[in-house]
């Protein structure tokens, strides 16, 4: 009854447009975050905004690790879903909270103790170690909120029930982006408080936004993740091996790479403070129009979990060879529309020339190298975590990126003596050579595992 289903375009692009449409909006909510941030910091100068880069990459490293536990524990949530079997998602939800709130706490204690610490291993600036310390004191408790407003937004990924949940994401950017407005600049009565504001503007946007996410699942009847206490934490001891033996490798590869992104940019820190301010600027912007790529891939890995748990899976594989097909048509029209803004983008900023001219640069060369960095992206996180290959997924990361995009970019900086665009072309060189490896795993169809009994 499934195999007409191969060859129906349509019923695939309705299952891609209603997961994905949310997760773009997520993805643009939770980078727009950032955006506000980098806007409003900005006006301040190249050393505050540099500080805010660094701090950020504290919260990027806890929660790329947490979305990839949350990506391999999906491989459950999905197959559940696809079995029709409510009972299973709902502890799934239970593993994922007390599993998140941990993971999280961890990063708070690290965070707030060793601040300083941490900048000075990104900036030799005392200013942008002051300005980050201050505003990394701050923002590590929003990560507690944000675990529980991650675990609820992946898990209805799953589900397939998302709007409610993006509404209250985007009024959570509002929040964030009003009390910025007020708590950076001072303004309604409110002391200016530069980026400690920003800091606590965050946090505040979290708790709002968790303590709504919850009260929505509750509130609304039909939701999958609606239940009692007892019913997301009656998951017995092998359930919970079982569910962290296959998150675990997901977890561990996104740590290898969110860790060895920020050792990547701490090479960009090398480069001098304006380097730092303009690879957080092309970062935000580049991320935006990725948004695109993200909802694909992660109504992708939901619709290939949703047909491994119906046991369909020539109908999995054909999912992944059409996501492929997306991923190549995104690759020309974003890559062409990120050219086109990268000069309009300085506008917003009260930068030298230099800083302006590097910032153009930066973002031409990142909408080139976008188009190999997404193909190899879609095949991993979209295709092969999906149907439970999640250590041949952590080996492939630990090869190609800690052990050469990483040692790329020193070499790049030190010994090349390149400047930032040339740095970041010369890292698209692991993305190239990983393509070609995950295309012959994608064709041999070993990727294909049913986890759930």
């Amino acid at each position: 009854m499934g195999q007409p289903e191969i060859f129906d375009n349509r019923i695939y692009y309705r299952k891609i447009l209603a997961i994905g449409i949310p997760v773009v909006f997520q993805n643009f909510i939770v980078i727009g975050l950032n955006l506000i941030d980098t806007l409003m910091i900005g006006k301040l100068g190249e050393e505050p905004l540099a500080a805010i880069g660094v701090a950020n990459q504290v919260y990027f490293i806890f929660s790329v690790s947490l979305f990839g536990f949350l990506s391999g524990s999906a491989v459950y949530t999905t197959q559940y879903f696809g079995a029709g079997r409510r009972d299973g998602v709902k502890k799934m939800l239970g593993i994922s909270l007390i599993s998140a709130f941990a993971l999280a706490s961890l990063f708070v204690f690290v965070t707030y103790t060793f601040a300083p610490e941490i900048i000075a291993l990104f900036s030799r600036s005392s200013e942008v170690i002051g300005f980050g310390t201050r505003y990394l004191r701050i923002a590590c408790f929003s990560y507690l909120f944000c675990s529980i407003s991650m675990v609820i937004s992946y898990k209805s990924r799953a589900v397939q029930d998302l709007n409610g949940v993006t509404l209250i994401n985007f009024i959570a950017l509002c929040v964030n982006a009003v009390l910025n407005y007020i708590l950076i600049y001072g303004k309604l009565g409110a002391p200016a408080l530069g980026v400690s504001g920003a800091a606590l503007a965050t946090l505040i946007a979290r708790i709002f936004e968790a303590g709504s996410v919850w009260t929505f699942i509750q509130v609304k009847k039909t939701h999958w993740l609606r239940g009692h206490i007892k019913e997301y934490f009656s998951f017995d001891k092998e359930l919970f091996k079982g569910v962290l033996k296959m998150a675990f490798p997901v977890m561990i590869t996104e740590s290898i790479w969110s860790g060895s992104m920020a050792l990547i940019f701490a090479a960009y820190g090398l480069l001098g403070t304006a380097a730092l301010a303009t690879a957080q600027i092309a970062n935000v912007v580049t991320e935006m129009l990725q948004s695109f790529y993200f909802g694909v891939g992660n109504s992708t890995a939901m619709i290939i979990g949703e047909y491994v748990g119906k046991k369909e899976l020539d109908i999995a594989y054909e999912c992944g060879r059409k996501a492929l097909r997306l991923t190549w048509i995104l690759n020309v029209v974003l890559g062409i529309l990120l050219i086109i803004i990268a000069k309009p983008i300085t506008g917003f900023y009260d930068f030298n020339a230099d800083t302006n001219s590097l910032i153009v640069k930066t973002i031409i060369v990142m909408a080139v190298v976008m188009a190999p960095k997404m193909i190899a992206y879609m095949y991993v996180v979209g295709i092969l975590r999906a149907g439970g290959d999640t250590v041949y997924c952590m080996k492939l990361e630990f090869i190609f990126t800690l052990l050469l995009q990483v040692p790329l970019a020193f070499f790049g900086v030190l010994v090349l003596k390149f400047s930032l665009p040339g740095v970041i072309a010369l890292g698209a060189i692991n993305e190239i050579i990983r393509i070609f490896i995950v295309t012959k795993r994608f064709k041999s169809r070993a990727w294909l595992n049913e986890v759930i009994r």
